[in-house]
């Protein structure tokens, strides 16, 4: 069998544009309306928003790997970066280094995409790694680079990359291809289009020892934030990570020609699911603040404690709703004065009540 980067046609993709035309409207139109409201936010709730989507993504994109990290920590870390007030948490090197490369994903969206960019978002997320001999370069090693499943003797070969010693020049044309295809360049192409190829692209070429999920997932939000020339805030790995196993049965696929019509119909859906979220949560963000003005001076401290901790979950508030229990442990206050709060906070409309006695829970209100 060959792969795809075997074939005589490599890397000219080939795609039915008629079937992406409607998601690329409809991405457009999307992304301008959420970036309309976005421009409504608070400079605090923009901030929010923003630490929030980049340190899930962060966090998101090293689960894919399989790499579980601390969302405080990330967060933390995140928020060093951009200048902004921390709790002085510590964050491990894989912590730091996975906030590192998304804060400049976001800084440097706009720039043209190049080796040493790539290298540096290389050091940054196997920081601490003693494993790897190729850190921050291409690889170099000899031995296949294979994704592989099974175990020995029932080895399932997913995958196969050119060899080591193509890497370059294989890269040289990969960075011609992005950066002539982004908005300005000499052969530009449709946001969604763009960034489907470019992360299959850069997947099969797969140059680096270890994080190319990684880094392709970063250059396929890259892709998007030229289209528009500022930071999409776009949940991509959130939305990849909720569907892990369709993700890489369509690279799978994909890998075996350069016939693209189905990878990037399923990547254009994706995205367009990422983007949904964020949407979400900029409504989240209107709908708090509307409720904070309309709750202006009626709410005591324990009151304004335990809202302030379920906005901290976001839109999907706390699994299962909130109980008389966490509002105990929050305030620490005791049974009597926590159901009288509780009801209150019913009465003023900021949160809904459902079910009886041990069974209550509570949920934020937001219209």
């Amino acid at each position: 069998m060959k792969w795809n980067w075997q074939r005589d046609d490599w890397p000219h993709f080939t795609y039915d544009k008629s079937q992406l035309e409607a998601l690329e409207a409809q991405f457009l139109k999307s992304e301008g309306i959420l970036l309309g409201a976005y421009k409504h936010l608070s400079e605090d709730d923009k901030d929010a928003l923003k630490i929030e989507i980049i340190s899930n993504e962060a966090i998101k994109t090293s689960e894919i790997e399989g790499e579980f990290l601390n969302r405080e920590s990330v967060q933390s870390s995140i928020r060093r970066n951009f200048g902004l007030a921390t709790d002085g948490r510590q964050s491990s090197p894989a912590e730091q280094g996975i906030a590192e490369m998304m804060v400049d994903l976001y800084q440097s969206f706009n720039e043209p995409l190049t080796h040493e960019k790539l290298f540096a978002w290389h050091r940054m997320i196997t920081a601490g790694r003693s494993d790897l001999v190729d850190i921050g370069k291409y690889r170099a090693h000899q031995e296949p680079m294979q994704v592989i499943s099974g175990y020995h003797g029932k080895i399932n070969v997913h995958f196969e990359a050119p060899p080591s010693d193509q890497i370059p020049s294989e890269m040289d044309l990969f960075m011609a291809w992005f950066n002539g295809t982004a908005p300005g360049g000499v052969s530009p192409l449709p946001a969604l289009t763009r960034c489907g190829i470019a992360h299959l692209y850069f997947i099969c070429i797969h140059p680096f020892e270890d994080g190319n999920g990684r880094v392709g997932r970063g250059i396929a939000e890259k892709a998007l934030a030229q289209t528009f020339g500022e930071p999409t805030l776009i949940a991509l790995s959130a939305a990849i990570l909720q569907k892990r196993k369709e993700y890489y049965n369509a690279l799978e696929q994909a890998n075996k020609d350069n016939e693209i019509t189905r990878w990037l119909v399923y990547f254009a859906n994706t995205i367009m699911e990422a983007q949904a979220y964020s949407n979400v949560y900029i409504e989240f963000l209107i709908g708090k603040t509307k409720l904070y003005d309309r709750l202006r001076d009626r709410l005591n401290e324990r009151q304004n404690k335990v809202l302030a901790r379920i906005f901290k979950e976001g839109p999907t508030g706390f699994k299962g709703g909130l109980s008389a229990e966490n509002y105990i442990t929050i305030t620490k206050t005791s049974r009597a004065t926590a159901t009288r709060d509780l009801n209150e906070l019913v009465e003023m409309e900021a949160l809904t009540k459902t079910g009886e006695r041990k069974h209550t829970r509570y949920y934020l209100k937001i219209t």
